[in-house]
């Protein structure tokens, strides 16, 4: 990096750090059957034993947990995620029901942000005035903009779900954009990227979020050979066609999150940065879990041992999993915590750092592709005049 990009490490709060993001399982199932899904196809099999729907006994004592958490942390402001599976088959209806349940239990000083992640193919104009007079947006999920990009993503029967998701994305863009939060893509090294993000913002997204698939160096991501960079240079090109546009045609977290941690202001992600973690789930029994990614590593990687009835979410902050992730570079390995990049990479995403019996002590299997974008991007900001557009007033 050049002197003209300084870091700055960011101070952060000691652990426990309370949980501001709260992922709830409103349904456990999908109605895809996506063939490279970490969560239904990898290792993890916990799903097949939990109720396909959460039980009302659930979602109640999750809304009573939440607001319980916020009182007892004086929050201002926390994050519902309203997850699956699919979740609208537990019905918009029932989502709304539990929003508006978890807004009566927090303090009346507590906004919940409430979202509700979707791959869009359920998506009518009753459901979505549900979710919208709720204050509930919707984030899509989907592989690219194009029918070529989604052909993994079929229903049971093997049929493509595009037809179903382009209707959903176009729907919302059109009639409901104030609640239209953005479309998460997992990066395909093999799209062409700039093809792939100009398809994107074909479907009017306010925000983009670019994910890196889940692999660990013992189930290395597609593609990986460990000399190359494919999904650095993939995001390079991305970040070139999104920074060279001359005004903001979406935000794309990844890319605002890594300019900003450059600067030395605060973001969060769990890809980059040294952001305490603070996002908790809850399953459709009322387990409490860690991250759903997790799930890609092994078999009860997730797990706690913790549920909604027993135990309260302080108590899930001291289990040693979550303990980990609050404790910043002093988890992290040596080889990270030596690392000129440390307070921008922050080791990486956690589930990418995974080696069987040794733990996630390890740099990011992503490692080389990390130093590749964050290089590539501090030599933009150095060329720079200004911010982009997306970053004026400070870190998003």
């Amino acid at each position: 990096m050049t002197s003209a990009t300084p870091v700055t490490a960011a101070r952060t709060p000691e652990p426990p750090f309370p949980f501001r993001q709260f992922i709830v399982k409103a349904h456990g199932r999908c109605n895809l059957a996506c063939r490279y899904c970490y969560l239904y196809e990898g290792p993890d099999r916990s799903w097949r034993t939990r109720p396909a729907a959460a039980p009302p006994d659930v979602l109640a004592r999750t809304a009573l947990r939440i607001g319980e958490h916020a009182r007892a942390h004086g929050m201002t402001a926390l994050s519902l995620v309203l997850h699956g599976g699919e979740p609208l088959l537990a019905g918009a209806d029932t989502l709304a029901r539990f929003t508006d349940l978890v807004r009566d239990r927090v303090p009346d000083s507590c906004t919940v942000h409430a979202t509700v992640q979707t791959n869009a193919t359920l998506l009518t104009e009753r459901r979505l005035a549900v979710l919208a007079r709720h204050g509930i947006r919707v984030g899509i999920s989907l592989d690219g903009g194009l029918p070529a990009h989604n052909t993994l993503r079929t229903d049971r029967a093997g049929r493509p779900s595009w037809p179903a998701a382009a209707r959903g994305a176009r729907l919302i863009a059109d009639r409901f954009p104030e609640a239209y939060a953005g479309i998460l893509t997992v990066v395909d090294p093999t799209t062409d990227p700039v093809e792939l993000y100009e398809s994107l913002l074909a479907l009017r997204p306010p925000a983009l979020d670019l994910l890196l698939p889940h692999g660990n160096w013992s189930a290395p991501p597609p593609g990986w050979s460990g000399s190359l960079v494919p999904y650095g240079d993939w995001l390079c090109a991305v970040f070139d066609r999104w920074w060279s546009a001359g005004r903001r045609e979406t935000r794309v977290r990844l890319f605002e999150e890594c300019v900003a941690l450059l600067f030395g202001l605060p973001a969060a992600t769990e890809s980059l940065g040294l952001a305490p973690f603070d996002a908790v789930v809850v399953e459709t029994d009322g387990s409490i879990e860690q991250v759903d990614s997790l799930k890609s590593c092994y078999e009860g990687a997730a797990e706690t041992g913790l549920d909604v009835f027993r135990h309260s979410f302080d108590e899930a902050l001291r289990h040693p999993g979550v303990t980990a992730r609050q404790t910043g570079a002093a988890a992290l390995a040596a080889q990270c915590r030596a690392c000129p990049l440390l307070s921008v990479c922050g080791g990486g995403h956690y589930a990418h750092r995974y080696r069987a019996g040794h733990g996630f002590a390890n740099p990011s299997v992503y490692c080389a592709d990390l130093q590749r974008f964050i290089r590539h991007v501090a030599e933009s900001l150095a060329g720079a005049a200004a911010l982009p557009a997306s970053l004026e007033g400070g870190a998003p």
